[in-house]
């Protein structure tokens, strides 16, 4: 017998952006994240929800507090039938919460259309209230779905999911760093290997430069626009990634005294609170940082000022600064508006430090195009510098390949990644597995949006044997018969001894009487006849009472430890029958009834 798993993805399927896939097994829906495309407005920047009914939806596993990943939610939760539950880890919600009240408010800033605004303020706590929290490698199981976090290195919080469901496994990697870095520990590799592995192809085959030389290159970049007097604008999310390169550039100024009068802003609404959030949940970080923590806190920068509030037209910008603002793709916010007012000098620079996404302004610069379009619609030259230095904390290639190999998956599904960048990763897993056997070698597939991908799998079937049928002294030996009472719940079966029903399982053992009222008006001597005929060991007694005698016939197998009992006399015409209902108790009552029949008749 085959089992049908289905995996589709509602988003991210060829794309970086609204990260949602949609599981189906063994009678289980589960959506792994419930992201927003970056690049599009309102409902075009949803999942495509409209392919599930959401009241289908047993669990939502959110892997990271990235919009990309998360900032769908209020919409799914409030806005739709959905009555699932709802996990992710600790840090992820507290930091959901703040980002996507910022989201709301970048929203408000960028004035948006009525229908471009997903969700309300309400919506959003009250969302937030069905969070249910789960630690990282800690198992939760709902129905026959068990699953636990991994930690994966990606930013604060950010987990892998490695799920198990009628006895097949699956891993989620949502998105992950094989890398240390200043704060964050690398992903871990899972102890079991997964049937399934659905796996980030952000940078398909693209290496990182290692990470010296990319913080050479982000300090020295700086380093040059503000030693001309240049602004330079570092455009990123306010929680996440930014933190850690606060932590490279308030050590570079540590380092370099002759540029310790040049002011480092971070632009943020959230800068205080994003402090506390890291502070809290210091003990997920690296061993660096958790030594610190125990002489200063790391996050209370020497070079660093946080702006609350900032009112791009008052802001004082004559001589030269760095400015952290959000959002990280320049679609709107601080973050635009600088980049409005600095993108035609040539002296200033903006420097990419994470993955932009495409549809984005972030994106659209790194083609250094000769103008670009400001917030009011206007066109102005480019002639800012625009540079690009990777700390998305994605894994490049060897990274991605290393994992995979070591995770040692039957079937690969790649998502979360450009449809070109994901066609050579897939041709360069290809590649490397022609040199398997062909029953060794996984499935690759990358499928778009809403295409769904099958994979077949051959039932499981066993049991454990458990209580006195397993207290024996030699194991049973092949083709031996074990009796007992096999019970399934939730994929899993035990087989247990009645007596051991109540023990092991939730059920009790339990018996139905069976009595049935029969029309006799025959001769006693002809059903006595008839039935020491037709069965062995057939007694017979008699009960006398004030108003009647009774006569009682027992009927009783040995050999299948069953009893009939029929009582003449007790009702005038009437022949009671009587036995506990078993399946041969059941046909040895009716071939009694057809002997009552039978004498009746004679």
């Amino acid at each position: 017998m085959e089992d049908i798993m289905s995996i589709t993805p509602l988003g991210s399927g060829q794309e970086v952006g609204r990260s949602c896939h949609l599981l189906e097994f063994r009678g289980m829906t589960i959506l792994l994240d419930c992201g927003i495309h970056p690049g599009y407005d309102g409902l075009n920047g949803l999942p495509y929800l409209d392919r599930i009914e959401p009241d289908q939806v047993d669990v939502l596993l959110i892997t990271h507090f990235h919009l990309d990943h998360v900032a769908s939610l209020p919409y799914l939760t409030e806005r739709t039938s959905f009555k699932g539950r709802i996990f992710m880890t600790h840090p992820t919600k507290a930091v959901t919460r703040l980002l996507l009240g910022d989201y709301l408010r970048l929203l408000q800033m960028k004035n948006a259309k009525p229908e471009d605004v997903l969700y309300t303020e309400a919506d959003l706590q009250s969302c937030i209230d069905k969070i249910e929290l789960m630690d990282f490698h800690t198992t939760v199981t709902v129905g026959g779905l068990s699953f636990y976090a991994l930690n994966a290195g990606h930013v604060l919080g950010a987990c892998m999911f490695f799920l198990s469901l009628g006895g097949r496994k699956i891993l989620y990697t949502g998105d992950y760093s094989m890398e240390d870095d200043r704060h964050l520990m690398a992903a871990e590799i899972p102890a079991e290997s997964p049937d399934v592995l659905i796996v980030e192809a952000t940078y398909g085959v693209q290496v990182h430069a290692s990470r010296a030389e990319r913080e050479a290159r982000f300090t020295g970049t700086i380093e040059r626009v503000i030693s001309r007097g240049g602004r330079c604008l570092i455009p990123v999310f306010a929680l996440g990634r930014a933190q850690e390169l606060l932590l490279i550039l308030d050590e570079y100024w540590q380092a370099n005294p002759h540029l310790q009068n040049i002011p480092i802003w971070y632009a943020s609404k959230l800068a205080s609170r994003a402090l506390r959030v890291y502070q809290t949940y210091a003990n997920m970080m690296n061993a660096r940082i958790r030594s610190q923590m125990d002489v200063s806190n790391p996050f209370r920068f020497r070079f660093i000022q946080n702006l609350k509030s900032i009112d791009v037209n008052s802001f004082d910008d004559s001589g030269p600064s760095v400015v952290f603002a959000s959002p990280g793709m320049l679609q709107s916010g601080v973050s635009r508006q600088l980049f409005d007012r600095w993108a035609s000098d040539h002296k200033n620079g903006v420097l990419i430090a994470g993955y932009a996404v495409e549809h984005t302004l972030a994106k659209e610069i790194m083609a250094q195009p000769k103008e670009v379009v400001t917030l009011e619609g206007r066109r102005q030259p480019l002639n800012a510098l625009v540079d690009y230095v990777s700390f998305s904390a994605h894994v490049d290639f060897v990274q991605n390949r290393s994992f995979i190999n070591q995770v040692a998956p039957k079937h690969i599904i790649l998502v979360h990644g450009q449809k070109d960048e994901m066609g050579r990763l897939k041709s360069a897993l290809l590649l490397q597995y022609k040199q398997f056997p062909e029953n060794k070698r996984p499935t690759i597939t990358m499928p778009p949006n809403l295409q769904e991908v099958k994979l077949k799998f051959a039932r499981r079937r066993s049991a454990k044997v458990m209580g006195s049928l397993a207290d024996r002294q030699k194991e049973p030996k092949e083709g031996e018969e074990v009796r007992g009472i096999l019970v399934t719940h939730n994929f899993h079966s035990k087989l247990v001894a009645p007596e051991d029903l109540a023990t092991y399982t939730p059920l009790r053992v339990g018996s139905i009487a069976s009595k049935l009222h029969v029309p006799f008006v025959g001769s006693l001597a002809t059903l006595r006849l008839f039935l020491t005929e037709m069965f062995a060991g057939v007694s017979e007694s008699t009960e006398e009472s004030e108003d009647s005698t009774r006569t009682i016939f027992q009927l009783v197998n040995e050999v299948c430890k069953l009893s009939v009992k029929v009582t003449l006399g007790a009702n005038k015409g009437v022949a009671i029958v009587e036995w506990m209902a078993s399946p041969q108790g059941d046909i040895l009552a009716d071939a009694v009834v057809a002997l009552l029949m039978h004498a009746q008749s004679s």
